[in-house]
């Protein structure tokens, strides 16, 4: 029978978490399985991986053969690096030693990146919170001249109503006797 290493979902509808398991390639998804040897949280951000990878890279070695995501997920966890590696060391082209330090430093540079990755996304985040506080801000300044601009109350001119006053007077007495 040929062994698989694969995920097995579990978790509620829309929320799956997934186990990554050892199993046989003839069992149901989630049935029957030989080894669980990590999971894998694809909700979270990033994915959230949990694995051991003293036992992916044995099984690995023994022939097992991960599926397409799998071996994404391993990859991007070092497994398969390793595997490369030990293979290398079995066949005697290096050391252990020399394995040891190579994947270690692979191992840093990767944590670099992935802080790297971090921090521009914060330092994005905190950009465009900052465009949209300055847009909230400049809509509330012009709502607040509107507001001025209506509640403003505009005083009357002493002069002209001085002059059209007397106007209107002689103008109302000769309204009235046309009218009786």
């Amino acid at each position: 029978m040929a062994v698989k290493i694969r995920l097995s979902r579990r978790g509620r509808k829309r929320m799956a978490i997934y186990d990554i398991v050892v199993a046989e390639s003839t069992s149901p998804r989630d049935g029957r399985f030989i080894e669980k040897i990590g999971s894998y949280n694809p909700n979270t951000d990033p994915a959230t991986v949990v694995l051991k990878s003293e036992r992916a890279v044995h099984w690995l070695l023994v022939g097992a053969q991960p599926t397409d995501t799998t071996r994404s997920v391993l990859s991007h966890e070092g497994i398969m690096y390793r595997k490369h590696l030990q293979v290398g060391v079995n066949k005697g082209a290096i050391s252990q030693e020399q394995a040891d330090e190579k994947f270690s430093t692979w191992k840093e540079d990767k944590e670099n990146r992935k802080a790297g990755a971090a921090e521009t996304k914060t330092q994005t985040k905190e950009q465009a919170r900052a465009a949209r506080l300055d847009a909230e801000k400049k809509v509330n300044e012009a709502r607040a001249e509107a507001i001025a601009k209506k509640n403003k109350v505009e005083e009357p001119v002493a002069e002209a109503p001085a002059e059209e006053a007397p106007a209107a007077e002689t103008a109302a007495p000769e309204e009235t006797p046309a009218a009786e």
